[in-house]
């Protein structure tokens, strides 16, 4: 019995039933989620270390065998992530302990939030398409009562937009998994990958896949399906936007690269381009968006759909060094959008506001806060020494070994105008004298050390991700090797059958 695979999954599901039971006192639940979420970052590390050294981790619920029972499978593309994931979840878990109020507390907030984590680390550890599924639900209700949480006007409207169109994700995805086992008789990853490829016609199939992309795509923000995201994730508080920023796009983008090369084998000239057309198309939207904007928060969120292109770049291209790009960027970009978000909430408890016009003078009264934000904006934008640069670089080198000209001058000049959103963020925000009376300034007070702290945390774990970039590349591409060669991922399920 390997419980360490289920221990991503156990540990937040207690944690939220703990939280429960003290339900009348805030406190204690502030605290054990910091103790339950630094428990899951140790599991996840532990299960991760385990992979790395004994190769994939399986886990049969009930004992009964694949492909009849429910599967959970953990290769190190895997692992990785819920590592990612146990990080971002002590983060927040941190930065709640004054970023959310007594009054969210009361109504739920932390056992969603360990919700969350639940579905989000499942997502990362299932082995069967529809209990990836059940996890996508899991997440879908918890993030919709997170982000509706406290009964704004501007976050009841934010929540409709984006649980409509996550209900029409939900019900494609539902769909295509109901067709496909109509088709295959399983729906267990292993067994699809052996059964899928020699499935006739090869049109159906193709359809199918098609499904999941435009369930998958929704999930993850792609083009033409992310306008739910800028008009939603800017309304909760910011300690929620930042764990929503940090992971649930990234499920989806994972849930793509997972299928896309287990399962749906079948034509990979179409997909991939497919892919590279879509990548280009969210790289140049998002970030021209991003450009436009003056809320802090807004300009993030729309960074969050460019960036996801530089993610199915890597699938459109499809060798091992561009998924480990792509690996390589989803780890980047996880740390320094959250440390983004948190830095804008601190922001915005110094000044009173978000809008950037605003904003001003931080540089001088506050010059930690400056570099905490350069570090992870430089990061976003590519700039060498930090793990954007080396990110966009596989990428781009995989790219030219394709000769894929055009997706590579696109992500060339997207990082481009992202330097250049971020150095507004930055003239606006940092460098230009304060928009407001210092006795208004003032009045603002201090920032508690229970936000300094975790955004501290991933600014200097995306530092470290830089500049000791070459074992972190390497992991990055032992792990694309198991996602190239699928052999490795049903042996580890099914063992001797054929």
């Amino acid at each position: 019995m390997n419980l360490a695979v289920m221990a991503p999954i156990l540990l937040p599901l207690t944690s939220a039933i703990l939280a429960l039971a003290a339900w009348r006192a805030p406190g204690l639940q502030r605290w054990a989620a910091v103790a339950g979420t630094f428990l899951q970052f140790g599991a996840a590390l532990a299960l991760l270390n385990r992979v790395n050294q004994s190769g994939i981790q399986t886990f049969q619920v009930g004992s009964w065998p694949a492909p009849f029972g429910i599967t959970l499978a953990v290769d190190l593309f895997g692992a990785i992530m819920l590592a990612v994931s146990g990080l971002v979840g002590l983060s927040v878990a941190l930065y709640a302990l004054n970023g959310i109020d007594d009054e969210r507390v009361a109504y739920g907030f932390y056992p969603l939030f360990h919700i969350l984590l639940m579905g989000v680390n499942g997502a990362f550890a299932t082995g069967d398409l529809f209990n990836l599924y059940v996890w996508f639900e899991v997440m879908l209700m918890a993030s919709f009562v997170l982000m509706a949480l406290g009964g704004t006007r501007a976050q009841l409207e934010g929540s409709v937009k984006y649980v409509v169109l996550n209900l029409l994700a939900s019900s494609l995805f539902l769909s295509a998994t109901g067709l496909l086992y109509g088709l295959t008789g399983t729906l267990n990853l292993a067994q699809l990958a052996l059964v899928l490829p020699e499935t006739q016609p090869h049109g159906l199939t193709l359809a199918l896949s098609m499904l999941y992309l435009v369930a998958f795509g929704i999930k993850a923000a792609i083009f033409p399906l992310f306008f739910w995201l800028p008009a939603s994730y800017h309304t909760p508080p910011v300690a929620v936007t930042a764990l929503f920023s940090g992971l649930l796009t990234k499920v989806g983008a994972y849930a793509m690269l997972r299928v896309f090369t287990l399962i749906f084998r079948t034509d990979p000239i179409f997909t991939n381009t497919l892919f590279l057309v879509l990548a280009g198309l969210t790289m140049v939207t998002g970030v021209l968006g991003a450009a436009a904007q003056w809320d802090f928060r807004r300009l993030l969120s729309f960074h969050i759909i460019s960036q996801i292109g530089y993610l199915v770049m890597g699938l459109g291209l499809a060798s091992q060094a561009a998924l480990a790009g792509a690996i390589y960027f989803m780890v980047h970009v996880i740390l320094a959008k959250t440390a983004l978000f948190l830095i804008a909430g601190i922001v915005e408890r110094l000044r009173g506001s978000f809008d950037l016009h605003q904003l001003g003078g931080l540089y001088r009264s506050q010059p930690w806060l400056a570099l905490g934000f350069a570090l992870p904006a430089l990061a976003l934008a590519g700039l060498p020494p930090f793990s954007g640069f080396f990110a966009k670089l596989m990428l781009v080198r995989a790219g030219l070994e394709a000769g894929q000209y055009i997706i590579v001058f696109t992500a060339l000049g997207v990082s481009l105008l992202t330097l250049f959103s971020m150095s507004k963020v930055w003239g606006e925000v940092f460098w230009k004298p304060a928009a407001m009376e210092p006795a208004a300034v003032a009045d603002r007070g201090g920032v508690p050390v229970w936000m300094i702290l975790p955004t501290a945390l991933l600014v200097v774990g995306g530092l470290l991700l830089g500049l000791f970039a070459e074992p972190a590349i390497q992991w990055s591409h032992q792990a694309a090797f198991q996602l190239l060669h699928p052999d490795l991922y049903i042996q580890a399920v099914l063992g001797g059958l054929p």
